[in-house]
């Protein structure tokens, strides 16, 4: 019975090769993306679990509510941290303290810029990362250790064991040689900690402030530790180790430390991982792909119940055969589950080669390194074939019982007709293109806004603007290096500022009110290269001494929320060097930041002792690689012990949005399966359409109905499902699109020309596929539907 099950089914596929190609596509499109994104969900949920005691170790965050009730989140702390409560609180058995920097690295006369981890000597005894070579346990002991992982040491040592080499690194501008004394194997995917070079923190000097933020601070609690009451004795500790600098600050915001698990903070919107962590993600992001998986899932299975129907008339005959030969309707029902399920299988085994051909495209999209040899994990299998079981049901179990309950005497007589009104078929179209019009809508609102950042006017003009990254540089020799390039007539102008980006701090305006800023350090030059102008007073100049000694310009965002009305000769008194600045001039407001930050207010010094970490160089546009050469020459023979990288400025800008370009790309690419999909499913119900209403078309034909009309009105059905689609899809997207967009302060408005073009371009979309069956329904010859009556 079984043998006979698959002659019938392989029968049936191979007399049916289009639609089995059609099915099995389609199913394999869907189980393809459902296995894509189980791959991201499945490294999303796995990142820091390598950690052997990961359940037990938590990331010191911190909230800084402010006197007008605004709270802050961070995820640094300072030094003191780690140590005090470690000291003070039993349920603190260790802590680790990490922070991210840049070394300038020397290798036989060859610099490098190089990332490294400032860690605690016990970094091994808390994390999991395995060794290549040399002891954790030691590795970190002495000040001048590194520990490199294989892919950092190969690219200074070659292959083999470098331990007990030396590498040069740059130590308070004098270059000083670090032994390295361990490597560790090549950092795992899904760690928020990527290790390139460890540096102990011995090196650095360790002050004893509490209100700096600036680093991790990770401890590690005793097993079945309740952590609320952990936090409060944690608060209780820094307000009483803290109380003297708490007072000396003036510091009128109130500080609480909050346990962060480290196995929630790789999806933390409100303490990401930074300071020198790695790999910060939205979840946000993990629910869109699977809401796009399962959409594009249910699509391929509703595509399977319409194709599978549409061609059941076509079976009547041997379903009547069937049953008049004593045939069971429990077997028929096995028949088309098994059919049902062997199409499922090819489906199942195709999308597994698509998944393979589609991975790497999808690691570029999504900024993962995922590979084939993820879905052999056990749990991914498990999940797959819970996939595969529930779709061969899903997708057989409609179809069966409907064509198992055919009437023989009906089907031998070729009067069967399609159960009832077709209803569930044109229900499981509209779902398909409800849901294929709110993705159409949300790519273009998607794309709109964009669009929208990539063209909004910062404020400053980037173009032709070459930036380049040299922290802390000598000012003296800058100044030299500027004076060289402002003898090239292609060398338009030079300035420089603090590097890094604004840094966030408060002080004092007009000896009362304290509040937050950024503070960026310039040069006179700063302003003027970048076209950002003075609304009033003056520019910094380099012939007023008082300048760099005791003026600050401020920003209009600034002076708003300063509530001045007469901001120039205003004083700012910072309390870190108890010196009063005064306002000489208001820059007006630009776009510094991503526009997926609300602006802030700045204010901009010449203060002497802070030092240049970015360069910038306005160049003719005409001679674009003239001048990047006289840079790139002058530079190296200014600054030899410096790498020099360059950026233009506009592509810096560009790459502040990687993640709204990428998940553009996503959305498009669901959307186009989505109505790929879609369309098969159509053309599927066209089908059925006419051939269920053959003789219909045959009696309209020969009453003198035209082509034109016939189609016009076979038509009109398809177009009533998509209207109804749309307005069932058009609330939802808006609702859907409306809370994405209010995470930019800086948005689109929803247009009603959105769902007016995801609608109409859906409709062309849906008549363009069934005008193939409508069309041939209406040019065919009435005989040969009428002959049999």
């Amino acid at each position: 019975m079984i043998r006979n099950y698959f002659k019938a089914a392989f029968r049936n596929l191979w007399c049916n090769k289009a639609f089995s190609v059609i099915n099995i596509l389609g199913l394999s499109v869907g189980l393809a993306c459902c296995m894509l994104i189980f791959l991201y969900a499945m490294d999303e949920l796995s990142y820091d679990r390598f950690n052997a005691n990961a359940a037990n170790i938590y990331h010191l965050a911190v909230n800084s509510k402010s006197p007008d009730g605004e709270v802050h989140k961070f995820s640094g702390t300072g030094n003191m941290p780690g140590p005090s409560f470690k000291r003070q609180l039993p349920e603190v058995e260790d802590f680790v303290r990490i922070y991210g920097t840049d070394y300038t690295v020397k290798r036989d006369n060859e610099v490098f810029d190089q990332v490294a981890l400032f860690v605690d000597s016990n970094f091994f005894s808390v994390f999991t990362f395995p060794m290549l070579y040399g002891n954790p346990q030691n590795a970190l002991n002495a000040p001048n250790s590194i520990v490199l992982s294989e892919e950092i040491a190969e690219k200074y040592f070659g292959r083999g064991n470098p331990v007990g080499k030396t590498l040069d690194l740059k130590v308070h501008n004098k270059f000083q040689p670090f032994t390295v004394t361990a490597v560790t194997r090549k950092s795992p995917q899904n760690s928020s900690i990527k290790i390139k070079m460890l540096v102990p923190q011995k090196l650095r000097t360790m002050d004893d402030h509490w209100l700096n933020f600036f680093q991790n601070t990770f401890l590690v609690i005793r097993p079945g530790t309740d952590i609320r009451q952990l936090n409060a004795k944690i608060n209780k500790v820094y307000l009483s180790d803290a109380a003297s600098q708490i007072k000396e600050s003036g510091d009128k915001d109130k500080i609480t430390y909050v346990l962060q698990p480290l196995l929630a903070m790789h999806t933390s919107t409100d303490y990401p991982a930074n300071n020198g962590l790695s790999d910060a993600s939205n979840p946000t992001y993990s629910y869109i792909l699977t809401g796009i998986a399962l959409f594009i899932l249910a699509i391929a299975c509703i595509n399977f119940v319409n194709l599978t129907v549409s061609r059941s008339l076509k079976r009547a005959k041997e379903i009547g055969i069937r049953k008049v030969m004593g045939g069971l309707r429990k077997q028929l029902i096995m028949q088309f589950l098994g059919e049902s399920f062997m199409l499922s299988f090819m489906a199942f085994v195709l999308a597994i080669l698509l998944v393979q051909l589609a991975l790497p495209l999808f690691n570029v999209l999504t900024n993962k390194v995922l590979d084939f040899s993820y879905l052999l994990s056990l749990k991914l299998v498990a999940g797959y074939i819970g996939i595969f079981l529930l779709t061969g049901l899903l997708s057989g179990f409609y179809p069966a019982l409907v064509l198992s309950g055919f009437s023989p005497v009906q089907t031998l007589y070729n009067r069967t007709q399609y159960v009832g009104k077709n209803y569930l078929s044109k229900g499981l179209v509209v779902l398909q293109f409800t849901l294929a019009t709110f993705l159409i809508i949300s790519t273009v609102t998607i794309y709109s806004q964009f669009n929208y950042l990539m063209n909004f006017d910062l404020g400053y003009n980037d173009k032709n603007v070459v930036s380049i990254f040299a922290f802390s540089i000598d000012k003296a020799k800058f100044s030299t290096f500027k004076n060289e390039l402002s003898k090239d007539p292609n060398i338009l102008s030079v300035t420089a500022d603090q590097g890094g980006g604004p840094w966030g701090t408060s002080a004092v305006i007009n000896g009362s009110r304290e509040f937050g800023f950024n503070l960026q350090h310039i040069d006179e030059d700063y302003l003027p290269l970048f076209q950002v102008p003075i609304v009033k007073g003056r520019n910094f100049s380099k012939t007023m001494v008082s300048d760099s000694a005791g003026s600050v310009l401020v920003s209009e965002e600034f002076v708003k929320k300063a509530g001045w009305k007469n901001p120039i000769g205003q004083t700012v008194d910072f309390a870190s060097d108890k010196r009063k600045y005064n306002v000489v001039g208001v820059v007006k407001d630009y776009h510094y930041q991503s526009l997926t930050e609300k602006m802030s207010p700045v204010l901009y010094s010449m203060k002497p002792d802070y030092p240049w970490g970015n360069i910038f160089i306005r160049i003719n546009d005409q001679n674009k690689p003239e001048a990047l050469n006289h840079i790139g020459q002058e530079f190296k023979a200014e600054f030899p012990f410096i790498p020099y990288q360059y950026k233009f400025k506009d592509d810096e800008v560009a790459e502040q949005y990687d993640k709204e370009a990428k998940w553009k790309q996503i959305i498009t690419f669901g959307a186009v399966l989505t109505i790929f999909i879609s369309c098969i499913g159509l053309f599927g119900l066209a089908t059925l359409s006419a051939e269920r209403r053959k003789k219909e078309i045959g009696i309209r034909k020969v009453l003198g109905a035209s082509v034109e009309r016939i189609v016009r009105k076979l038509s009109a059905d398809f177009s009533v499902l998509i209207l109804i689609s749309a307005v069932i899809s058009t609330p939802a997207a808006r609702w859907t699109m409306q809370r994405w967009l209010e995470n930019y302060p800086y948005r689109i408005t929803m247009d009603a020309w959105v769902f007016l073009l995801a609608t109409v371009f859906v409709l062309l979309i849906a008549l363009i596929t069934v005008s193939f069956q409508t069309i041939k329904a209406a040019v065919a010859n009435p005989v040969n539907s009428l002959r049999s009556e």
